[in-house]
C-alpha cells in the first residue's frame, strides 16, 4: 500500500471517505516523508519501544511508528477516522487503535495493560490549543515515559525550551523543564501540512528526567507559586502571589519569603530560575 505520506495518497483517501476537517479537533495532517523520518529518528523509536500517538488522524505518522516501533497504540477523538484507520492500517498487525479524549483516559492504566508498566514513548501531532494540557497530563499523572516528542506551534517549542529573562520564559518553560529536558528536532514549514496552518511547527522532543533536576517539599504548590508569578507578567513577583486566588499568604509573608530568599521587592517573576523558585515555595511552607 502507497503510503500516506504522498499528498496524492491523502487526498484519494479523504475523498473517497468524504472527510471534512474539523476546526475544532485542529487537524493539519502532514504530508512530508522528510518530517516524518526526522520524527521517528528525534524520538529514537525501536522495536523495542511501545509508542502511544495521540490524534493519528488518517494514520499518516501511525504508519512510519507501526514500521519502527515494537507496538502502536493511537488514541483518536474524531470518530469519522476511525473507518479510515481502518482501511489505511490494514497491513500493519502491531497497531491498536482506541477511540477516546486522550485526557480522559486512565494513561497508568493504559501502559499498564498495553506494556506491563515499561516506559513508553509518546509522539503526535498535536492540535495546537490542546498542547499543554495533553503535555501536562503526561507528566502530572507520572505515566512511564521515556520521552515525548510532539509536532507543536513554533513559538510553544520555544517557550518550553526558554531560560529566564527571554521573552518566551514562562510558566510552561518552567513546568516542562521540570519533568524533562526539551531539544528541538526541526522546524517544520506550514507547506508540510494538509490544510495548511497559518504557522510554522517545530517537533520538540522533551525526554523525561529519573528524578526533578530540583528538590522542593511541595511540587502542587511550587506550581501554583510559578503561575501566580506569570499570570501578570508586568507586575511585580510580590504582587503576583499577593494577587493569586491559588495561594493563601499573607502580605508580609510573602514579602519576607522574597526578602528571605535573597530578592529585592521589586523583582518580576520572568528573573527567577527553577531553582529559585524552588527554594522560594520550601521558604513560604515554612512561614
Amino acid at each position: 500500500m502507497e503510503k500516506l505520506s504522498n499528498p496524492q495518497r491523502t487526498i484519494e483517501v479523504i475523498k473517497k471517505y468524504e472527510f471534512c476537517f474539523q476546526k475544532k479537533f485542529g487537524q493539519n495532517f502532514l504530508i512530508d516523508g522528510h518530517v516524518l523520518d526526522k520524527i521517528i529518528a528525534g524520538a529514537g523509536v525501536t522495536k523495542d519501544d511501545m509508542v502511544l500517538e495521540i490524534g493519528p488522524g488518517i494514520g499518516t505518522m501511525t504508519q512510519y511508528l507501526a514500521e519502527a516501533a515494537g507496538k502502536v497504540v493511537a488514541v483518536e477523538i474524531d470518530r469519522n477516522l476511525l473507518p479510515i484507520l481502518q482501511e489505511t492500517l490494514s497491513d500493519y498487525d502491531n497497531v491498536k487503535v482506541i477511540h477516546a479524549d486522550v485526557l480522559s483516559l486512565d494513561l497508568e492504566k493504559l501502559v499498564q495493560e498495553e506494556n506491563g508498566g515499561r516506559p513508553i514513548k509518546v509522539v503526535a501531532n498535536l492540535p495546537y490549543y490542546i498542547t499543554t494540557p495533553i503535555i501536562m497530563a503526561l507528566f502530572e499523572q507520572h505515566v512511564p515515559l521515556a520521552n515525548v516528542t510532539v509536532m507543536v506551534q513554533k513559538e510553544v517549542a520555544a517557550r518550553m525550551k526558554s531560560g529566564p529573562g527571554s521573552k518566551d520564559y514562562g510558566a510552561l518553560s518552567l513546568a516542562v523543564q521540570y519533568y524533562a529536558e526539551p531539544y528541538i528536532v526541526a522546524n517544520v514549514p506550514c507547506n508540510c501540512f494538509m490544510p495548511r496552518p497559518n504557522v510554522d511547527s517545530a517537533v520538540i522532543r522533551l525526554t523525561r528526567y529519573e528524578e526533578p533536576p530540583v528538590q522542593v517539599k511541595d511540587e502542587k504548590m511550587l506550581f501554583k507559586i510559578i503561575r501566580a508569578s506569570f499570570n501578570q507578567r508586568r507586575k511585580t513577583l510580590q504582587n503576583g502571589l499577593n494577587n493569586s486566588s491559588e495561594l493563601n499568604f499573607t502580605k508580609d509573608q510573602i514579602a519576607a519569603a522574597i526578602a528571605a530568599a535573597g530578592f529585592s521587592p521589586s523583582v518580576r517573576g520572568e528573573a527567577l530560575t527553577l531553582e529559585q523558585f524552588a527554594r522560594l515555595t520550601d521558604i513560604l511552607l515554612n512561614a
